[in-house]
């Protein structure tokens, strides 16, 4: 049964696990337990006592492998000392036995007492005392051992790298005491958390859908009686509504985890692992994977999700991929890969990695995110704010408080990521930390808990994150796609640029049975939306998001229509027809346009508003046209496919009588004329 694996949980208590205390633990075992005929003591009564108490010490539930005879093992090993309390053997067994209660501060306790009867023991000691220290969050004596550790001579290089580890998040840890950043974690209530553990969530970009885990009991799943399900809930009336589990088809029997939306809930993207014997690849219902754990997806089409398929090579491996973050941009795909050998994984190598969608809609092959985030150890707990500019992981191979800690880390220029920025205390302490979720708008803060005064172990909590370490700030456009004549829902492509730029900054589809899209935008700056679908005209159309609140809702409709558009993108200079630089992309559409219906002819017009001489706007009109044509045929288009004309003030859109109405009739339109 070596090689069965009883529904793997997904990183079911990752917050709070003392992973690397357990590895402490192992080594001391295998170090301090001595040979017969080698004990510190002439006492044959402690000796034997000592003996009764590793063997009770030594045996394990076959099931679990918990040590069931702990209270034996402690009872044997105190008469040993009864017998000589200086018994050196029997003080660190006692040591391990706390180790393995959690009880950090007595095994210390009886580790300086062997050093006291013998400083020169073993120098691995000091070590093992530093180690124990950095689990429970003493520092001083953490700084202490760990420098008498590695003021000893050969000794270890695997413990010198953790003891010099150990010495540089001590003194970080120390500074960041004396300077706590400001933080009242704040329950998110009943109708989000119960008696199970919740943990991993993640929102939608308008912060008004959260999806999270819960693991649940299940008769259904044998040995473990328990199983990870999603649950949803929305943000409503200014509180969460109760937490509703998925279902079917993403919800089945076995495990489902660490979920990611797309930024309009479209999509999700969550892990699953084998569910039986590893190699036989079967994950579940209807769900095939590469080995070990995988990433799968669903899509929401209308009310409905559809059966999650797996995201299939270069994504998936026979490693373990978990714990994926999909950009709000809906380009980039942000996961963790653990390294499996021999079918086991090294947490050591653990790394985040990227992979993009292509032109041809595939996935690229994943790479490690460039820049300083990743490390020789452990990173895992992904997230990609919708700014596109931050991102929140967690690690133990950065400076930080012990454990696995939480860091912010900014793009540079080059599109690397820079420095990682450690969130501090008391965000962060000597226990592991991870899952942080950020609002879109950047002020709120998520992450799961154990922490007294919950419902009951790991729980979700918010917090107001504090300005050093928020995005930055974006907002959210909601919107619907329909045509223009009959008002059917289009499930169109749309595309956001940065008009200052001409980078496509977000990419999406509109819902296939509703029509609708959202999208997360840093604010202040002016962005261009473009729309196609087949069989229509593209749409386009400017919006500003300078000194917009992003508390509040920018909504936008985008009627689609298949004779006559406006290019909303083109702009020119006031009274003149000179091009602006950032017209070229809107008409770079139109040459898209073109090349795709080569059988199609149009007409592009100029207009204008009233202001000024009738004449001088129909000339301008028509300049403004021709300069349009112009561009259009230099980048390769027949000139007998295009036709320009100016209608001057002709034909107003609006009433020529506030400004915004006159900005409205000035505009460069696209007419089919044949085709």
């Amino acid at each position: 049964m070596e090689n069965f694996v009883a529904n793997t949980q997904i990183l079911k208590y990752t917050m709070k696990v003392h992973i690397l205390w357990f590895c402490i633990l192992l080594m001391a075992t295998s170090c301090s337990v001595a040979q017969p005929g080698m004990y510190a003591t002439s006492s044959k009564k402690a000796i034997k006592l000592y003996e009764e108490a590793n063997i009770c010490f030594k045996d394990l539930d076959p099931r679990t492998g918990e040590r069931r005879s702990l209270n034996c093992a402690e009872s044997n090993a105190m008469k040993a000392l009864e017998k000589d309390p200086t018994f050196i053997d029997a003080l660190l067994l006692m040591a391990e036995i706390n180790i393995v209660r959690g009880d950090f501060t007595k095994a210390i306790e009886y580790k300086e007492q062997v050093l006291t009867i013998n400083p020169n023991y073993s120098v691995n000691e000091f070590y093992y005392i530093a180690s124990l220290a950095m689990g429970m969050g003493d520092y001083e004596k953490g700084l202490k051992f760990s420098k008498l550790f590695l003021s000893r001579r050969n000794t270890s290089e695997v413990f010198q790298d953790m003891a010099r580890r150990y010495l540089d998040n001590c003194e970080f840890a120390l500074e960041a005491i004396k300077t706590p950043n400001e933080y009242k974690p704040l329950n998110l209530g009943e109708a989000i958390n119960s008696d199970r553990p919740e943990y991993f969530p993640t929102l939608t970009a308008d912060d008004k859908t959260l999806l999270y885990t819960r693991n649940i009991e299940d008769e259904r799943v044998p040995f473990m009686g328990e199983q990870e399900d999603f649950f949803i809930s929305t943000w409503s009336n200014g509180e969460w509504d109760k937490g509703e589990n998925l279902g079917l088809p993403i919800n089945t029997r076995y495990n489902e985890g660490a979920p990611t939306f797309s930024a309009d809930g479209r999509y999700v993207i969550f892990v699953g692992c084998e569910t039986g014997y590893r190699g036989e690849l079967n994950y579940g219902e209807n769900r095939q994977g590469y080995g070990s754990c995988d990433l799968f997806a669903s899509e929401k089409v209308g009310d409905k999700w559809t059966q999650p398929f797996n995201l299939g090579k270069p994504v998936n491996s026979n490693h373990w991929e978990s714990q994926p973050c999909f950009s709000a941009d809906g380009k980039s795909l942000y996961f963790i890969r653990g390294i499996v050998r021999q079918g086991r994984k090294n947490p050591a190598e653990q790394d985040i990695y990227v992979t993009q969608i292509t032109e041809n809609g595939t996935w690229s092959t994943p790479m490690k995110v460039p820049g300083k985030i990743n490390t020789p150890y452990r990173e895992e707990s992904v997230m990609i704010h919708p700014d596109g500019e931050t991102i929140y992981f967690s690690s133990n191979g950065h400076p930080g408080m012990g454990g696995l800690d939480i860091y912010v880390s900014r793009r540079e220029t080059d599109g690397s990521w820079g420095v990682p920025v450690n969130l501090g205390y008391p965000i962060n302490t000597f226990k592991n930390e991870n899952s942080l979720l950020v609002s879109a708008k950047g002020d709120l803060a998520f992450f799961a808990s154990d922490r007294e005064g919950g419902f009951g172990s790991l729980d979700l909590y918010s917090f107001v994150l504090p300005d050093k370490l928020k995005p930055v700030r974006t907002t959210y456009v909601k919107g619907i796609v329909y045509d223009a004549i009959t008002k059917k829902h289009l499930p169109a492509h749309l595309k956001l640029i940065d008009l200052e730029t001409g980078e496509v900054v977000k990419e999406a589809y509109a819902n296939s049975g509703n029509g609708e899209f959202l999208v997360a935008l840093p604010v202040n700056k002016n962005y261009a939306l473009h729309a196609d679908h087949k069989g229509y005209l593209f749409y386009s159309k400017n919006y500003s998001l300078q000194n917009v609140d992003p508390n509040s809702e920018f909504i936008i409709e985008v009627p689609m229509e298949k004779g006559k558009i406006v290019l909303e993108n083109v702009f020119f200079e006031v009274s003149k027809f000179d091009l602006k630089e950032e017209s070229k992309y809107e008409l770079n559409r139109v040459v898209d346009y073109l090349k795709n219906n080569p059988e199609v002819k149009v007409e592009l017009g100029g207009h204008t508003d009233s202001d000024g001489d009738e004449l001088e706007n129909q000339l301008l009109s028509e300049n403004r046209a021709k300069v349009c044509v112009d561009y259009i045929i230099a980048q390769g288009i027949n000139a007998e496919r295009l036709s320009y004309k100016g209608y001057g003030e002709s034909q107003p859109r609006v009433e020529n009588d506030t400004p915004e109405h006159k900005a409205m009739n000035r505009r460069t339109e696209m007419k089919i004329i044949d085709g």
